[in-house]
């Protein structure tokens, strides 16, 4: 398993495995706490993992955690998908960056995306199935989430929207989401 920095993204990584294949297809570890480790990751801080399944066309994003965020380790274990982060840490060297990723079931890559980043993704084949690590315990109440199709980020999705939840689609603009509760 090899470990790439995301240039566009500060502190963001992609795990690569090392498949073993044969006739009977194919072996890889799509999790190395020694690799995670030699990046500067705490591979214990990891405490919750979750699945999610779409369609061809559904988009899920773009997502982040208010408060002390959340950093994720994403991978698609079936299908093909569309990724995005965006880097909304205001202090960070690539504020306002976005990030575009194939991630599939041929690769197994995984993708780390640090807390105080938007992440989200599109289907693109009829099923895929999403892999999420996150390093703290899912709160509703911290959820903000941002206009997939916001013209300030202009994130070049490639296929039409063929669903997506009520929240994502009502979500607010980047500048609104991001504006002080109460300004």
């Amino acid at each position: 398993m090899t470990a790439t920095e995301v240039p566009a993204i500060a502190g963001a990584h992609l795990f690569e495995p090392t498949p073993h294949a044969d006739e009977r297809g194919f072996f890889c570890r799509t999790f190395d706490a020694d690799v995670v480790r030699s990046v500067g990751l705490d591979p214990d801080a990891f405490v919750q993992d979750s699945l999610s399944r779409s369609v061809r066309g559904v988009l899920r994003g773009l997502h982040l955690r208010s408060g002390a965020g959340e950093a994720k380790l994403v991978r698609c274990s079936y299908g093909r998908v569309f990724d995005v982060v965006v880097d909304l840490r205001p202090h960070s060297p690539t504020y306002r960056n976005r990030a575009f990723f194939e991630l599939s079931d041929q690769t197994q890559a995984t993708l780390y995306v640090p807390a105080g980043c938007a992440h989200g993704f599109q289907a693109l084949t009829g099923t895929a199935d999403v892999s999420y690590r996150i390093d703290r315990p899912h709160d509703p109440a911290e959820d903000v989430t941002i206009a997939f199709d916001d013209p300030e980020l202009a994130i070049p999705w490639p296929l039409p929207v063929t669903a997506m939840s009520r929240r994502d689609r009502e979500a607010p603009l980047l500048a609104e989401a991001l504006r002080p509760q109460g300004s």
